[in-house]
This record gives structure tokens, C-alpha cells and sequence, in this order.
């Protein structure tokens, strides 16, 4: 009985730790997803001026 027990802890045990690992992978996960949101919406702000920089210079081409 008492081996029965010892294994019940280590496997509470190992499932403890393996939960642990889980939040901390989980934490860097979304660390990973904030900062890449944050890459997009610079991308997009940099793609939509430059579109509306090509816009003004077409517009300037058709005006002239």
C-alpha cells in the first residue's frame, strides 16, 4: 500500500510540475501574441501611408 501512495504523490506531483511548465509556456505564448499584434499594427499603419502616398502622387499625375 505504501508504494501505492508513493506513486499516487509522484504522479500528483509530475502533474503539478507539468501544469506549472504549462502556465509558464502559456504566459510566453501570449507575450509572443501581444508583441507580434503590435508589429501588425505598425505594418499597417506603414502600408496604409505609403498607399495613400502612391494615391496623392497618381492624383498629382492625373491633376497635371
Amino acid at each position: 500500500m505504501a508504494v501505492k501512495k508513493k506513486s499516487s504523490r509522484s504522479a500528483l506531483d509530475r502533474i503539478d510540475s507539468h501544469e506549472k511548465l504549462c502556465r509558464i509556456m502559456q504566459k510566453q505564448t501570449f507575450q509572443k501574441i501581444d508583441t507580434l499584434e503590435a508589429r501588425i499594427c505598425r505594418m499597417e499603419k506603414v502600408i496604409v501611408g505609403g498607399l495613400f502616398a502612391i494615391f496623392l502622387a497618381l492624383l498629382q499625375i492625373i491633376i497635371k
